[in-house]
C-alpha cells in the first residue's frame, strides 16, 4: 500500500460535539482532518469515531499514528 500524504506535522486539536466523525486516513482530503472521499481508489479507508459527549480531540495530522485516528506523537519522528 502507498504511504498516506502528510497534511501537517502536528495534531488537529479541536472541541467536538457528540456525533460520528470520519477521520481522513489518506491525507488527501481538503477539509482535514475529516474524510471527503478523496481516498477513492487509493486503498485507504476513513476511520469512523463516535463521541457520546462534547470532548476535545487531538486527531493525527501526519497520518502515521500507531493509534489512529488519534495523535500519538509519531509526527516528531518524521524528517523535515
Amino acid at each position: 500500500m502507498e504511504e498516506p500524504a502528510t497534511p501537517q506535522k502536528s495534531p488537529y486539536v479541536m472541541e467536538l460535539e457528540p456525533g460520528n466523525y470520519a477521520w481522513c486516513a489518506c491525507g488527501r482530503a481538503a477539509n482535514q482532518p475529516f474524510c471527503d472521499g478523496s481516498h477513492r481508489g487509493s486503498g485507504f479507508l476513513p476511520v469512523v469515531q463516535r463521541f457520546e459527549e462534547k470532548t476535545t480531540v487531538a486527531w493525527c495530522g501526519c497520518k502515521r499514528s500507531a493509534s489512529p485516528p488519534f495523535c500519538d506523537g509519531s509526527h516528531s519522528q518524521l524528517e523535515e
